[in-house]
């Protein structure tokens, strides 16, 4: 196998381009989400055309003939011998935007193609964020009427894209290869990133040498950030994958590896050639290994004296900030931003862009966004929307926006004390709704394509066997590339999503994939395998008791209810855990379960409301066992007016257990139930 440190010349064979991914349709908004301004001047085409020995295969494919394992590899290193870029530049640079996969053709939510995400985003797919559609009111709080945005602020069409999602027309340029190969022919989309970095590092007057030292800022051009800040973070982590070396088998199955070089010292005071303008992140709270920005949400009044789109608040000092929310923004990146900043629509405290991982934070963390539907959640989380498209299997988010989330996640996990576990970082699909009429308009992002495994590995915390195989407690954590369930309605009600690897195993009530899928009462419906039904599905590093086992197959307590899930020794969906769980005490046929935590009636103070304690429509029946996420106390922040003088957190003598419930969270109280070590 021909690695990173090779600078053997192969011939480069490229595949016969495969059948076109089935055409997107783009919602009216499409242009509107894509205003940018271009980040790098137009290079000159006859000065920087390089050659073009790898554009021609050097023998013909079989038709039929899969391709061979070590064909990538043999594509990355002809493509940095021809194009003069050292092998392990081309490798770390396609490792942070795809980790070299191919995903079929299809684009990334960028618009994006290849293992080299080269953009074409006119494919793109766009639209309004997933807050204005859909049921659910974003702030989730009784006390103040319903929000249902509509929209947000309207963009007007853009006169050209920004140079970071027009990267393929570029290569196609460079090379002389055809768009069309450069989206279906992993080989060809090879030669078209080193051609860029290749024409990068001539703009830059810099030579095409063999030392990747010398390539920093043609790297952080690459990323087509618009300012320093982001190119170099993004930079910082390509050399990063250089030092460190990886090594995996991609979505096609091609075996990649690029070896370790310590010893790289990047000539980091390059950038300040790069042409790149100067970003500041005055007013952010991030860590300082990501970029970040400053777009704040309004906290203005309008109307009859309704206000948005957050409340003012400060945390931690009069609540604790306890989870971490990850959604997914339904719309790219411009579109997202404009909303957010509309008075009238609703907000988040971070968005993440996947093309470099760069992030806009809009909501300090002491005030409270408004983006989970459950008012309790809201007044202790801080939400991050990534740019991305639950439905959309093939539109694929990018390593480096995994890895500048990774990274924002553990800054403030630490600052605020927040556990990295699955009960702390919670997706959107696994907040609660607050009563039993808004469960079936809970949202559903950032879905089962979103790769938990790989996230929690980036966040320092894997999810890992820590019990003996007989444990009476599970981890969820199938493969993601393997583990592919089918889906419906990712485009049409009732049809097929495309295959693809997935965080999620689904639930069946016997031990049988004939037997009926498990039920969630709470919907009301049949359960089916649809994308947003979430009925019958647990998601990676969700923790379960063990109910029963038969052979290759699993039980756990889900939903009050005993689900089974397949799970062979070869290829296990799930491995031994240790932890606590919870049952009703002693004497209890079964307790009530909560979508939040409220405190008692007679906690409140005259000038306050109550807020009423209402059960779900589930129960924790005796003899079942849930895992417990931490104790929490009775708690509500009264914020339904502007004036912030009327605002305060109300704490009752109540406590509750947050629990694994189904595929949701869920609360129960302290007094009804017995708490034990796993076994």
């Amino acid at each position: 196998m021909i690695d990173g440190s090779s600078d053997r010349r192969v011939p480069l064979t490229h595949a016969r381009p495969r059948t076109p991914p089935r055409p997107r349709h783009a919602r009216p908004s499409q242009e509107a989400v894509l205003r940018g301004s271009p980040v790098l001047p137009a290079l000159a085409t006859a000065a920087l055309l390089l050659p073009l020995l790898g554009a021609a295969p050097s023998a013909a494919v079989p038709p039929d003939a899969p391709p061979a394992p070590d064909r990538l590899q043999r594509a990355f290193a002809t493509a940095a011998a021809e194009y003069h870029v050292p092998q392990s530049v081309l490798l770390g640079v396609s490792y942070l935007q795809s980790r070299w996969d191919a995903h079929g053709g299809a684009p990334s939510v960028t618009g994006g193609y290849g293992p080299l995400h080269l953009t074409d985003a006119r494919t793109a797919l766009a639209g309004a964020s997933h807050h204005g559609e859909g049921a659910e009111d974003p702030r989730g709080d009784d006390a103040r009427a319903a929000l249902h945005p509509t929209g947000g602020a309207a963009a007007a069409p853009p006169t050209e894209l920004p140079a970071r999602l027009t990267t393929l027309p570029r290569a196609a340029e460079l090379t002389g290869l055809s768009p069309e190969a450069l989206r279906t022919d992993p080989a060809a989309n090879v030669s078209g990133g080193a051609a860029l970095l290749a024409a990068a590092q001539r703009e830059l007057g810099e030579p095409l040498s063999a030392d990747p030292a010398d390539w920093y800022a043609a790297v952080a051009r690459f990323s087509g950030a618009e300012d320093s800040a982001t190119a170099a973070a993004y930079a910082d982590d390509v050399y990063e994958v250089i030092r460190t070396g990886e090594r995996r088998t991609t979505d096609a199955g091609q075996r990649v590896s690029l070896s370790a070089r310590p010893d790289v010292a990047p000539q980091v005071s390059q950038l300040g050639d790069a042409g790149l303008r100067a970003a500041s992140a005055a007013g952010t709270e991030c860590p300082p290994s990501v970029s970040c920005e400053w777009v704040p949400a309004p906290y203005e009044e309008f109307g009859d004296g309704d206000y948005g789109n957050h409340d003012l608040g400060s945390r931690p000092a009069t609540q604790r900030i306890r989870y971490i929310v990850v959604h997914d923004t339904e719309g790219t990146w411009n579109g997202v931003l404009n909303m957010v900043q509309d008075p009238t629509y609703v907000s988040w405290n971070y968005t993440l862009r996947s093309t470099d991982g760069h992030i806009a934070q809009h909501v300090k963390a002491k005030d409270v966004a408004w983006h989970a539907g459950n008012w309790y959640v809201n007044a202790g989380s801080i939400g991050l929307e990534h740019e991305g498209f639950l439905a959309e299997p093939d539109a694929w988010y990018t390593e480096a926006m995994y890895r500048s989330s990774a990274r924002l996640v553990k800054y403030l996990a630490k600052k605020y004390d927040i556990p990295l576990d699955r009960q702390h970082v919670l997706g959107h699909d696994n907040v609660p709704g607050t009563t039993t009429a808004t469960i079936p308009g809970m949202h559903t992002d950032p879905g089962p394509y979103w790769d938990w495994r790989h996230y929690f590995q980036l966040l320092g915390r894997p999810f890992e066997p820590t019990a003996g195989k007989k444990s009476s407690l599970v981890t969820i954590r199938p493969d993601y590339d393997a583990n592919r369930p089918a889906y419906t309605g990712c485009e049409k009600a009732g049809e097929p999503c495309a295959t693809h690897g997935s965080s999620e195993v689904r639930l069946y009530s016997d031990h049988d994939v004939d037997a009926p899928l498990i039920k969630d009462i709470g919907l009301g419906t049949t359960p089916t395998t649809g994308v947003n039904d979430l009925s019958s599905r647990v998601s990676t590093g969700q923790q379960y008791a063990v109910a029963d086992r038969w052979g290759d197959w699993m039980a756990i307590w889900y939903l009050g209810q005993k689900a089974w899930f397949h799970n062979p020794s070869k290829s296990p969906a799930a491995v031994p855990a240790s932890g606590r769980v919870l049952t009703p005490r002693k004497g209890l046929a079964s307790v009530p379960v909560y979508g939040r935590a409220y405190p008692e009636k007679a906690a409140y103070p005259a000038d306050v409301p109550a807020q009423a304690v209402s059960p779900l429509p589930y129960t924790l029946p005796a003899g079942q066992k849930y895992v417990v996420g931490e104790k929490v106390p009775g708690e509500y922040y009264y914020a339904v007016t502007f004036d912030e003088a009327s605002h305060r957190v109300v704490t009752g003598k109540d406590q509750y257990y947050e629990i694994q419930y189904g595929h949701r969270v869920a609360y129960v109280r302290a007094a009804d139930v017995t708490v034990s070590a796993a076994r």
